[in-house]
Protein backbone atom coordinates (compact mmCIF):
# COMPACT_ATOMS: atom_id res chain seq x y z
CA UNK A 1 0.00 0.00 0.00
CA UNK A 2 1.48 3.37 -0.96
CA UNK A 3 1.80 6.06 1.70
CA UNK A 4 0.83 8.92 -0.64
CA UNK A 5 -1.72 8.99 -3.44
CA UNK A 6 -1.26 11.84 -5.93
CA UNK A 7 -4.39 12.80 -7.87
CA UNK A 8 -4.36 14.78 -11.11
CA UNK A 9 -6.68 15.80 -13.91
CA UNK A 10 -5.54 16.09 -17.53
CA UNK A 11 -7.02 17.75 -20.60
CA UNK A 12 -5.02 18.43 -23.77
CA UNK A 13 -1.68 18.91 -22.03
CA UNK A 14 0.53 17.39 -24.75
CA UNK A 15 2.67 20.41 -25.61
CA UNK A 16 5.98 22.05 -24.69
CA UNK A 17 7.14 18.93 -22.77
CA UNK A 18 4.71 19.81 -19.96
CA UNK A 19 3.72 16.21 -19.27
CA UNK A 20 7.33 15.06 -19.14
CA UNK A 21 8.35 17.88 -16.80
CA UNK A 22 5.45 17.26 -14.43
CA UNK A 23 5.67 13.47 -14.24
CA UNK A 24 9.46 13.41 -14.06
CA UNK A 25 9.23 15.75 -11.06
CA UNK A 26 7.16 13.02 -9.38
CA UNK A 27 9.45 10.18 -10.42
CA UNK A 28 12.45 12.13 -9.08
CA UNK A 29 10.98 12.73 -5.63
CA UNK A 30 13.22 11.84 -2.70
CA UNK A 31 10.21 10.01 -1.21
CA UNK A 32 9.35 7.09 -3.46
CA UNK A 33 6.41 5.47 -1.63
CA UNK A 34 3.65 6.96 -3.81
CA UNK A 35 1.06 6.19 -6.44
CA UNK A 36 -0.21 8.70 -9.00
CA UNK A 37 -3.78 8.48 -10.29
CA UNK A 38 -4.48 10.63 -13.36
CA UNK A 39 -7.91 11.10 -14.92
CA UNK A 40 -7.76 12.15 -18.56
CA UNK A 41 -10.75 14.41 -19.22
CA UNK A 42 -11.44 13.39 -22.84
CA UNK A 43 -8.23 14.78 -24.34
CA UNK A 44 -7.85 14.68 -28.12
CA UNK A 45 -4.21 15.73 -28.58
CA UNK A 46 -2.34 12.57 -27.55
CA UNK A 47 -2.29 13.34 -23.83
CA UNK A 48 -3.99 10.08 -22.88
CA UNK A 49 -1.63 7.99 -25.00
CA UNK A 50 1.43 9.68 -23.49
CA UNK A 51 0.10 9.07 -19.98
CA UNK A 52 -0.38 5.40 -20.83
CA UNK A 53 3.26 5.23 -21.95
CA UNK A 54 4.35 6.45 -18.53
CA UNK A 55 2.10 3.94 -16.75
CA UNK A 56 3.61 1.10 -18.77
CA UNK A 57 7.12 2.13 -17.74
CA UNK A 58 6.27 2.88 -14.09
CA UNK A 59 3.34 1.01 -12.58
CA UNK A 60 2.97 3.59 -9.83
CA UNK A 61 1.07 5.63 -12.44
CA UNK A 62 -2.58 4.60 -12.85
CA UNK A 63 -4.51 6.20 -15.72
CA UNK A 64 -8.29 6.48 -16.05
CA UNK A 65 -10.34 8.33 -18.66
CA UNK A 66 -13.62 10.27 -18.92
CA UNK A 67 -15.67 9.50 -22.02
CA UNK A 68 -16.54 13.20 -22.34
CA UNK A 69 -15.09 16.43 -20.96
CA UNK A 70 -16.54 17.00 -17.49
CA UNK A 71 -14.14 19.40 -15.79
CA UNK A 72 -11.49 19.13 -13.10
CA UNK A 73 -13.82 18.58 -10.11
CA UNK A 74 -15.43 15.49 -11.68
CA UNK A 75 -12.03 14.18 -12.79
CA UNK A 76 -10.53 14.51 -9.30
CA UNK A 77 -13.54 12.88 -7.68
CA UNK A 78 -13.07 9.99 -10.12
CA UNK A 79 -9.44 9.72 -9.03
CA UNK A 80 -10.50 9.55 -5.39
CA UNK A 81 -12.37 6.30 -6.07
CA UNK A 82 -9.02 4.55 -6.57
CA UNK A 83 -6.74 6.06 -3.90
CA UNK A 84 -5.00 3.71 -1.48
CA UNK A 85 -2.70 6.09 0.35
CA UNK A 86 -2.89 7.36 3.90
CA UNK A 87 -2.22 10.84 2.48
CA UNK A 88 -3.56 12.44 -0.69
CA UNK A 89 -1.56 14.99 -2.66
CA UNK A 90 -2.59 17.22 -5.56
CA UNK A 91 -0.68 18.37 -8.60
CA UNK A 92 -1.48 19.91 -11.98
CA UNK A 93 -0.06 18.34 -15.12
CA UNK A 94 1.57 21.56 -16.31
CA UNK A 95 3.44 22.28 -13.06
CA UNK A 96 6.66 21.00 -11.46
CA UNK A 97 7.44 19.76 -7.94
CA UNK A 98 10.60 20.50 -6.04
CA UNK A 99 12.43 17.18 -5.35
CA UNK A 100 11.72 17.15 -1.59
CA UNK A 101 8.08 18.22 -1.80
CA UNK A 102 6.42 14.92 -0.84
CA UNK A 103 8.91 14.08 1.90
CA UNK A 104 8.67 17.51 3.55
CA UNK A 105 4.87 17.65 3.50
CA UNK A 106 4.52 14.06 4.68
CA UNK A 107 6.97 14.59 7.54
CA UNK A 108 5.18 17.76 8.63
CA UNK A 109 1.76 16.06 8.78
CA UNK A 110 3.24 13.08 10.62
CA UNK A 111 4.76 15.38 13.24
CA UNK A 112 1.72 17.68 13.58
CA UNK A 113 -1.43 15.58 14.09
CA UNK A 114 -3.50 18.71 14.84
CA UNK A 115 -3.07 19.84 11.22
CA UNK A 116 -5.22 18.10 8.59
CA UNK A 117 -3.65 19.42 5.39
CA UNK A 118 -0.86 21.63 4.12
CA UNK A 119 0.23 23.50 1.03
CA UNK A 120 3.34 25.63 0.56
CA UNK A 121 4.67 28.85 -0.86
CA UNK A 122 5.11 28.63 -4.63
CA UNK A 123 7.24 29.88 -7.49
CA UNK A 124 5.58 31.19 -10.67
CA UNK A 125 7.16 30.24 -13.99
CA UNK A 126 6.56 30.28 -17.72
CA UNK A 127 8.49 29.01 -20.75
CA UNK A 128 11.27 31.51 -20.02
CA UNK A 129 11.79 30.56 -16.38
CA UNK A 130 10.69 31.76 -12.96
CA UNK A 131 9.21 35.26 -12.83
CA UNK A 132 7.79 35.51 -9.30
CA UNK A 133 6.72 33.80 -6.12
CA UNK A 134 3.82 33.82 -3.70
CA UNK A 135 4.26 33.86 0.05
CA UNK A 136 1.22 32.56 1.94
CA UNK A 137 0.04 33.07 5.51
CA UNK A 138 1.27 30.19 7.64
CA UNK A 139 -1.92 29.47 9.61
CA UNK A 140 -5.03 30.82 7.82
CA UNK A 141 -8.22 31.43 9.81
CA UNK A 142 -11.82 31.41 8.58
CA UNK A 143 -11.74 35.16 7.99
CA UNK A 144 -8.89 34.76 5.52
CA UNK A 145 -11.30 33.16 3.05
CA UNK A 146 -13.15 36.47 2.68
CA UNK A 147 -10.63 37.95 0.28
CA UNK A 148 -9.40 34.88 -1.62
CA UNK A 149 -8.38 31.27 -1.10
CA UNK A 150 -5.49 31.25 1.40
CA UNK A 151 -4.14 27.96 0.00
CA UNK A 152 -2.60 26.82 -3.30
CA UNK A 153 -4.65 23.86 -4.46
CA UNK A 154 -2.12 21.94 -6.63
CA UNK A 155 0.48 22.15 -3.84
CA UNK A 156 -1.87 20.38 -1.42
CA UNK A 157 -1.26 17.32 0.71
CA UNK A 158 -3.98 16.16 3.10
CA UNK A 159 -4.91 13.29 5.33
CA UNK A 160 -7.30 10.92 3.58
CA UNK A 161 -10.06 11.67 6.13
CA UNK A 162 -10.54 15.15 4.68
CA UNK A 163 -11.63 13.78 1.31
CA UNK A 164 -13.63 11.02 2.99
CA UNK A 165 -15.65 13.80 4.65
CA UNK A 166 -15.95 16.31 1.76
CA UNK A 167 -15.04 15.90 -1.90
CA UNK A 168 -15.14 18.38 -4.79
CA UNK A 169 -18.42 20.13 -5.54
CA UNK A 170 -19.37 19.70 -9.19
CA UNK A 171 -21.56 21.84 -11.42
CA UNK A 172 -21.03 24.87 -13.61
CA UNK A 173 -20.72 27.33 -10.72
CA UNK A 174 -17.74 25.40 -9.34
CA UNK A 175 -15.80 24.75 -12.55
CA UNK A 176 -13.22 27.42 -11.74
CA UNK A 177 -13.47 27.56 -7.96
CA UNK A 178 -13.80 23.95 -6.80
CA UNK A 179 -10.59 24.25 -4.76
CA UNK A 180 -11.63 27.47 -2.99
CA UNK A 181 -14.98 25.95 -2.07
CA UNK A 182 -13.40 22.65 -0.97
CA UNK A 183 -11.11 24.45 1.48
CA UNK A 184 -14.06 26.43 2.87
CA UNK A 185 -16.06 23.23 3.38
CA UNK A 186 -13.12 21.57 5.12
CA UNK A 187 -12.84 24.51 7.51
CA UNK A 188 -16.63 24.40 8.05
CA UNK A 189 -16.21 20.74 9.11
CA UNK A 190 -13.49 21.67 11.60
CA UNK A 191 -10.41 20.70 9.59
CA UNK A 192 -7.44 23.05 9.66
CA UNK A 193 -4.56 23.63 7.29
CA UNK A 194 -1.23 25.40 7.10
CA UNK A 195 1.08 26.78 4.44
CA UNK A 196 4.62 25.55 4.88
CA UNK A 197 6.98 28.49 4.60
CA UNK A 198 9.10 26.74 1.98
CA UNK A 199 8.92 26.84 -1.81
CA UNK A 200 8.00 23.28 -2.72
CA UNK A 201 6.01 23.84 -5.91
CA UNK A 202 6.47 25.55 -9.27
CA UNK A 203 3.19 26.93 -10.64
CA UNK A 204 3.00 27.55 -14.39
CA UNK A 205 1.42 30.94 -15.14
CA UNK A 206 1.76 33.46 -17.95
CA UNK A 207 2.97 36.64 -16.25
CA UNK A 208 0.83 38.88 -18.46
CA UNK A 209 -2.29 36.69 -18.40
CA UNK A 210 -2.25 35.86 -14.69
CA UNK A 211 -4.95 38.38 -13.76
CA UNK A 212 -7.20 37.97 -16.80
CA UNK A 213 -10.59 36.38 -16.32
CA UNK A 214 -13.87 36.32 -18.23
CA UNK A 215 -16.32 38.58 -16.44
CA UNK A 216 -19.23 36.11 -16.66
CA UNK A 217 -17.27 33.61 -14.56
CA UNK A 218 -17.24 36.14 -11.73
CA UNK A 219 -21.00 35.70 -11.25
CA UNK A 220 -20.39 32.01 -10.51
CA UNK A 221 -17.81 32.99 -7.89
CA UNK A 222 -20.34 35.33 -6.25
CA UNK A 223 -22.70 32.38 -5.81
CA UNK A 224 -19.90 30.13 -4.54
CA UNK A 225 -18.64 32.73 -2.07
CA UNK A 226 -22.11 33.40 -0.67
CA UNK A 227 -22.73 29.71 -0.13
CA UNK A 228 -19.29 29.11 1.37
CA UNK A 229 -19.35 32.12 3.69
CA UNK A 230 -22.71 30.99 5.07
CA UNK A 231 -21.24 27.58 5.90
CA UNK A 232 -18.28 29.26 7.61
CA UNK A 233 -20.50 31.57 9.69
CA UNK A 234 -19.01 34.65 8.02
CA UNK A 235 -22.32 36.28 7.14
CA UNK A 236 -23.62 38.95 7.24
CA UNK A 237 -20.23 40.63 7.80
CA UNK A 238 -18.90 38.98 4.66
CA UNK A 239 -21.57 40.36 2.34
CA UNK A 240 -19.23 42.93 0.74
CA UNK A 241 -16.68 40.21 -0.02
CA UNK A 242 -19.34 38.09 -1.70
CA UNK A 243 -19.51 40.70 -4.47
CA UNK A 244 -15.75 41.36 -4.57
CA UNK A 245 -15.25 39.45 -7.87
CA UNK A 246 -17.67 41.77 -9.68
CA UNK A 247 -15.96 44.87 -8.29
CA UNK A 248 -12.44 43.62 -9.02
CA UNK A 249 -13.49 42.76 -12.56
CA UNK A 250 -14.10 46.45 -13.25
CA UNK A 251 -10.64 47.57 -12.10
CA UNK A 252 -8.06 48.10 -14.89
CA UNK A 253 -5.35 45.42 -15.07
CA UNK A 254 -2.49 47.84 -14.43
CA UNK A 255 -4.06 48.89 -11.13
CA UNK A 256 -4.68 45.26 -10.17
CA UNK A 257 -1.04 44.41 -10.78
CA UNK A 258 -0.03 47.20 -8.40
CA UNK A 259 -2.52 46.05 -5.72
CA UNK A 260 -1.24 42.47 -5.91
CA UNK A 261 2.39 43.36 -5.35
CA UNK A 262 1.88 42.48 -1.69
CA UNK A 263 1.05 38.85 -2.51
CA UNK A 264 3.12 38.16 -5.63
CA UNK A 265 6.80 39.03 -5.39
CA UNK A 266 8.15 39.90 -8.83
CA UNK A 267 11.54 38.36 -9.57
CA UNK A 268 13.92 38.72 -12.45
CA UNK A 269 13.47 35.71 -14.72
CA UNK A 270 15.75 32.87 -13.71
CA UNK A 271 16.27 29.57 -15.48
CA UNK A 272 14.94 26.44 -13.80
CA UNK A 273 15.34 22.70 -14.11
Amino acid sequence: MPTISIIMGAHNENKDNMIEMALNSIINQTMTDWECIICDDASHDGTYEKLLDYSEKDHRFFIIKNNKNQGLAVSLNNCLKYVKGQYIARMDLDDVNEPDRLRIQYSYLEENPQIDFCTSCVYFFDKNGRWGKRILKEFPQKEDFLFTSPFVHPALMSRSKTYQTVQYETGRAFRRGQDYYLFMMWYAKGFRGTNLQQYLYNYRADKEAYTRRKYRNRFFEVYMRGRGFLKLGLMPKGIFYVFKPLIVGLIPQEILKYIRKDTIVQDEKTKMF
